[in-house]
C-alpha cells in the first residue's frame, strides 16, 4: 500500500528531539496540524549543562533555553501521554492532574525520553536525582547551602560530572560505583583507570567495587551504607544509577517497548504504522555496529529527530539512520570525547598519545568492526578522527600541530 503523507502529526516529548523534529517537519514542507506535547511545564532547554555550569550557578534558566523557530504548532506543556490506541490512531493525554482526553493523529513521533532510576527505600530529604531543570534547581540549592558532605552513587557520565562540579564548589565528595573503575561500562578498564586517577587527583574520594546497601537517616539522609558495612557520612546524596525509557504509557499498545521503542532502520516503530521514535527512547539496529542500540546523548537526539520526521513524511522511502554520533564531557580540567557506540566487550587500544599524560586517543573494536574512538584532552584531533571513523579508514595519527 502506498504511503500517505499524514495531515495531523502529534509529537510526544517537547525536549530536544521533539522540538527539532517539529522544526524538521516544517522545514521539509509539512503544512498540516502539528501538536507538541511535553511533560515538563517549562519550554525546552539544554539538558547537558545541568550537571555542570547550571549547578555551579554560572548559568541560569534563560541561558540554557533552546532557541525555537516558528513551529506553527499547538504546544501543550505540563501534559503527559497516558495511553496509546494504535488501531484507532489516538493517544490519550493528561494535563496536570486533569482527566485524560483523546488526541487523534495520522502520524505520531515518540520522543518522550527517559526518567532517572532511583534507589529502593523510603523517600528522604537530601536525596536527589538529576534529569530535569527542576531536579537541577533542587540540587543546586542543596549544594550551595552550607558545606555539605556529598555522596554520588553511580560512576557513569552524570555521576562523574556532578562529582567534578561539587568539587569545584569546594565540597567534600565521595563517588560510589560497583565497578572497579568509574565511567560508562562500555569505556572499559583502560579509560576507567585514567578517570579514576583524574578524580582522586582533584580530591574526590572513590569507593569502587561497592554497592549501596541502604541510606541512613530518618526524614533526612545522614549517610550511605555500603555492601561492606561501612557508612559514608552524607548531607546530600546524588543518585546517578542510569535512566530508563519513559514508555509505561505504551503498555498494551502493540509496540515493542523492551528497553525503549524498537524501531526499523529508518526509525519507524515496530508494531504499528504511522509511528516513529527519536532520541533517548528509540532503539534500533545500527548498521555500522550491527547492534540493537539506544543512545542517550545530545547529538544522537538532534540527528534522529530529523530522520524520524523524514520517515513520518516519506515512509519506507526514507533512508536508514546510520549516522555516527558523539558525546563529550568536561571533568575538572579535562575534556573527554567519544565517537561511536562501543560495547562492554570491545577491545581497546591506544592509537596516539599516552594515557599517563592524560592526552591520548584510543580505538574500540569488535572483531573487524571499529565501534568507537575515545579522545582524552585531544579536542583538536576530533575532526581528523571523526572523518576517519565515518569513512572507516585507518586511524593513523595523520598531520598534527599542537595547539595551546
Amino acid at each position: 500500500m502506498a504511503h500517505r503523507t499524514p495531515r495531523r502529526i502529534t509529537i510526544i516529548g517537547a525536549s530536544l528531539a521533539g522540538v527539532r523534529a517539529a522544526e524538521s517537519l516544517r522545514r521539509r514542507g509539512f503544512d498540516g496540524t502539528l501538536t507538541l506535547v511535553g511533560a515538563e511545564s517549562v519550554p525546552a532547554y539544554q539538558r547537558p549543562v545541568l550537571s555542570k555550569k547550571y549547578l555551579t550557578g554560572d548559568q541560569q534558566a534563560s541561558d540554557i533555553a533552546l532557541p525555537l523557530g516558528d513551529l506553527n504548532a499547538d504546544v501543550r506543556l505540563g501534559t503527559r501521554a497516558v495511553r496509546l490506541d494504535t488501531a484507532e490512531r489516538r493517544v490519550w493525554l493528561r494535563q496536570g492532574t486533569g482527566e485524560p482526553y483523546p488526541q487523534s493523529y495520522d502520524g505520531l513521533l515518540v520522543a518522550c525520553g527517559t526518567r532517572a532510576r532511583t534507589l529502593a527505600g523510603p523517600a528522604m530529604a537530601g536525596v536527589h536525582t538529576l534529569r530535569t531543570v527542576g531536579d537541577a534547581d533542587a540540587l543546586r540549592t542543596a549544594l550551595r547551602t552550607g558545606s555539605p558532605h556529598v555522596v554520588v552513587v553511580g560512576g557513569g557520565l552524570i555521576g562523574q560530572e556532578v562529582a567534578a562540579t561539587a568539587r569545584a564548589l569546594g565540597l567534600d565528595v565521595t563517588l560510589v560505583d560497583p565497578l572497579p573503575f568509574p565511567g560508562m561500562r562500555a569505556l572499559g578498564p583502560g579509560a576507567g583507570q585514567v578517570l579514576a586517577a583524574l578524580h582522586t587527583d582533584h580530591g574526590t574520594k572513590l569507593r569502587l567495587g561497592h554497592t549501596v546497601a541502604a541510606l541512613e537517616g530518618g526524614d533526612c539522609v545522614t549517610g550511605v551504607r555500603l555492601s561492606d558495612g561501612s557508612v559514608i557520612p552524607a548531607d546530600v546524596v546524588v543518585v546517578g544509577v542510569g535512566v530508563e525509557p519513559a514508555t509505561d504509557w505504551l503498555a498494551g499498545s502493540g509496540l515493542d517497548v523492551t528497553d525503549g521503542v524498537r524501531c526499523t532502520g529508518n526509525l519507524a516503530a515496530v508494531g504499528a504504522p504511522g509511528i516513529t521514535a527519536a532520541g533517548d527512547v528509540a532503539r534500533w539496529k545500527h548498521p555500522r555496529s550491527g547492534r540493537s542500540v539506544r543512545v542517550e546523548h545530545w547529538e544522537n537526539a538532534l540527528r534522529q529527530a530529523d530522520a524520524a520526521a523524514h520517515t513520518l513524511l516519506e515512509g519506507d522511502a526514507a533512508p536508514a539512520f546510520g549516522e555516527t554520533t558523539m558525546f563529550w564531557s568536561n571533568l575538572y580540567d579535562s575534556r573527554v570525547q567519544l565517537i561511536g557506540s562501543p560495547g562492554p566487550d570491545d577491545t581497546f587500544e591506544i592509537v596516539e598519545g599516552d594515557p599517563q599524560s592524560r592526552r591520548f586517543v584510543g580505538s574500540y573494536g569488535n572483531g573487524p568492526r571499529r565501534t568507537g574512538v575515545l579522545l582524552f584532552n585531544m579536542p583538536q584531533r576530533m575532526p581528523h578522527y571523526r572523518q576517519a571513523f565515518d569513512e572507516d579508514t585507518p586511524l593513523d595519527c595523520g598531520p598534527f600541530e599542537a595547539t595551546i
